[in-house]
């Protein structure tokens, strides 16, 4: 399952199922609905909500947030996890954006799935 989320103000943003959930969730939304809207008077909570949960994210994880050089040490000695952990900022990233440009405009975002 995918969901958009759409703006006059961006391009689509477009999620996986699960990812999207969780940022509907964030933002005070019901990821059970099919579709829905955040209004122009929801942006400013929605982007709050989705600026403290990346904050949150990063308290709980500090050692992710590590230097270029540490991860460059890690490398060397073959101690690099496999696969990269891609955080809450990364992937709230797009939808944040599209949420305060559309808080500028003055238009409302929609989602659907």
């Amino acid at each position: 399952m995918l969901i958009t989320f759409k703006s006059d103000a961006d391009g689509d943003v477009i999620m996986f199922g699960q990812v999207g959930q969780m940022m509907l969730e964030t933002i005070g939304k019901d990821p059970a609905e099919p579709r829905g809207i955040i209004t122009v008077a929801q942006l400013p909570d929605a982007i709050a909500s989705l600026r403290a949960a990346i904050e949150q994210d990063k308290a709980d994880n500090p050692d992710e947030d590590e230097s270029e050089e540490a991860e460059e040490a890690r490398r060397e000695s073959g101690k690099l996890p496999p696969d990269p952990v891609i955080r809450l900022a990364q992937r709230a990233a797009p939808l944040l954006a599209m949420l305060q440009y559309s808080e500028q405009a003055g238009v409302y975002v929609i989602w659907e799935s």
